[in-house]
């Protein structure tokens, strides 16, 4: 027990405690139909969990399945951009203290909190224990309906927002992403240890730029040095789901709102182990 123990374990953020008591999971309300949970996590900011959350909604509903994506990154939200909804607004369930969320043209339901901001360039400068009431309040006061696969897209590091999620949404796996450079892998070790201490099964990691392919001759080149992807996987035991490249047109359609458009075949793999998860 903390020196200092407020005997709040709701609000504590120290998850070694002995005398820590199990959160309780929370539910979404009645009107929501949530089957499977996957968070997309890393230790670092800047290696594209948002990229991977949006592209692997697409994919799944492209496959026909019902997808969600849950934005708890609440201070930095990229999201809306990403799929061309940022002038979009959630609106207020009639009747009802809760909120419908934005649908994309493809079907994809999204909650950030850009959407609930009057100007989308307005900062959220608020402390751990409100954001992660905020990310509570996502799952629990939006109207969600049926979703097959919800995709929460997490901040980086291993702090309040990650341990809320965890602890509070019933999160059927998590995908670690990470990119190639050395320092990284320190990162993506963090977030995995993290992940065993809270008993969330890990699905796998993905690399995001990962290597650029040679328009002339189809040879990789590795922009930020060899991948050590493979080490880190056999670290843990774990799947590599994909490694993806960097490709122009991936910049080209997240910038202009187009990213349910986009095809990335690598994540086709990833696509497949979630799908068993039903």
């Amino acid at each position: 027990m903390a020196e200092n123990c407020g005997h709040d374990c709701g609000q504590c953020s120290d998850g070694s405690c002995a005398e820590r008591s199990a959160p309780q999971k929370l539910e979404a309300n009645k009107d929501s139909k949530i089957k499977k949970v996957i968070a997309i996590v890393s230790g670092k900011g800047g290696v594209g969990k948002s990229l991977v959350t949006s592209l692997l909604a697409c994919k799944m509903q492209k496959m026909g399945y019902k997808s969600a994506i849950l934005d708890a990154d609440i201070t930095g939200p990229s999201i809306p951009e990403s799929f061309g909804e940022s002038d979009q607004r959630a609106d207020v369930v009639e009747g009802k203290d809760l909120l419908n969320p934005v649908v994309t043209s493809s079907g994809i339901k999204l909650m950030s909190m850009n959407f609930l901001l009057q100007n989308e360039n307005d900062p959220v400068v608020w402390r751990g224990p409100v954001i992660s009431g905020a990310v509570k309040q996502f799952w629990t006061d939006v109207v969600w309906n049926d979703v097959d696969f919800m995709f929460v897209d997490m901040p980086p590091g291993t702090g309040d927002v990650p341990l809320t999620v965890f602890q509070s949404l019933p999160i059927d796996g998590i995908i670690v992403v990470s990119s190639p450079q050395q320092l990284v892998r320190v990162i993506v070790e963090k977030a995995v240890k993290m992940a065993n201490m809270m008993n969330v099964p890990i699905l796998g990691l993905i690399e995001n730029m990962s290597y650029v392919k040679c328009p002339d001759c189809s040879k990789e080149i590795y922009v930020f040095g060899k991948s050590n992807i493979e080490g880190i996987a056999k670290t843990f035991n774990l799947p590599v789901l994909a490694r993806i490249p960097m490709r122009p047109e991936t910049s080209a359609h997240v910038d202009s709102g187009d990213i349910e458009n986009l095809e990335v075949p690598e994540l086709d793999e990833a696509a497949q182990k979630i799908k068993a998860l039903l």
